[in-house]
C-alpha cells in the first residue's frame, strides 16, 4: 500500500520546492552581501564621502568605509592602484566608483553568489555593467599601468600591500586589457560583464548615477529578479509535469 502514496508525496514536494523556490527570489532586491564591509541590511548613510554618496539614501556601507575607499592605498583592502606608478586621476575615478557600487549598493542581489573565502562567503558575478560605464572606465585608463589583467588575484604581498609578481612587467593598460569587454569583465574574476545595453535603459547597472534623478539600478534589479522569479516558476511547471508523468507511469 505505501508504494500508492509515493507519487503523490513526490508531487507535493515537487509542486512545494517550486513554491518555496519563486518565494526566497524575493531576497534579491534590497539586500547587501555577506562580505568583509557590508552592512548586515541596507539603510541610510547621511555622510556618506565622495563618489560614494549617490547610495546615501538606502545603502549597504557604512560612512568610515566610504571614506576609506577614497584613499590611494586604503585599509579596507591595503589595495595600491599604484603599483605600477601614478595611476591617472581620471581613470582612479572609475575605480572609486566601482568599489563604492561593490561596497554600497543595495541593487546587486540578483548576481551574488555563494562563495568559500576567508574574506567573504558573498560576492557578485556577471553583473551587466551598462557599456558607456566600461566604455569611459576602459578609455580613461588606457595611458595608466598595471602588470595584471586579474586583480582578484596573483599578488605578491609580502610587504603588506599588493606588489606586482616577479615576472610580470608594468605595461599600459591596453596591453592587458585590449578591449572595453576585457577589463570589465576579467579585472575583478568576471564580477562585471559588459552589457550591450545603454545607460537608462532599466537593463543595465550603472556605475555611478545622480542622486536627483533617483537609482535607476533599483529598476534593473528589480527586472531581472522577477525575470529569475519566472524562470524557477517554469522550472515548477516542468517538475509538475514530470511529476504527472510519474503518476501516470506508475498508475
Amino acid at each position: 500500500m505505501a508504494w500508492k502514496w509515493m507519487p503523490p508525496l513526490l508531487l507535493l514536494a515537487w509542486l512545494s520546492a517550486s513554491v518555496c523556490s519563486a518565494g526566497d527570489r524575493t531576497d534579491l532586491l534590497n539586500v547587501c552581501m555577506d562580505a568583509k564591509h557590508h552592512k548586515t541590511k541596507p539603510g541610510p548613510e547621511d555622510k556618506l564621502h565622495g563618489q560614494c554618496t549617490p547610495w546615501r539614501k538606502n545603502v549597504c556601507c557604512s560612512a568610515s568605509t566610504s571614506q576609506e575607499l577614497h584613499k590611494d592605498t586604503s585599509l579596507l583592502y591595503n589595495f595600491n592602484w599604484d603599483h605600477c606608478g601614478k595611476m591617472e586621476p581620471s581613470c582612479k575615478r572609475h575605480f572609486i566608483q566601482d568599489t563604492c557600487l561593490y561596497e554600497c549598493s543595495p541593487n546587486l542581489g540578483p548576481w551574488i553568489q555563494e562563495v568559500n573565502q576567508s574574506w567573504r562567503k558573498e560576492r557578485i558575478l556577471n553583473v551587466p555593467l551598462c557599456k558607456e560605464d566600461c566604455e569611459s572606465w576602459w578609455e580613461d585608463c588606457r595611458t595608466s599601468s598595471t602588470c595584471k589583467s586579474n586583480w582578484h588575484k596573483g599578488w605578491n604581498w609580502t610587504s603588506g600591500i599588493n606588489e606586482c609578481p616577479v615576472k610580470n612587467a608594468c605595461h599600459r593598460f591596453d596591453f592587458y586589457f585590449p578591449t572595453p569587454a576585457a577589463l570589465c569583465n576579467e579585472i575583478w574574476s568576471h564580477s562585471f560583464k559588459v552589457s550591450n545595453y545603454s545607460r537608462g535603459s532599466g537593463r543595465c547597472i550603472q556605475m555611478w548615477f545622480d542622486p536627483a534623478q533617483g537609482n535607476p539600478n533599483e529598476e534593473v534589479a528589480r527586472f531581472y529578479a522577477e525575470a529569475m522569479m519566472n524562470g524557477a516558476e517554469l522550472h515548477g511547471a516542468w517538475s509538475l509535469l514530470l511529476g504527472l508523468a510519474l503518476l501516470l507511469l506508475l498508475s
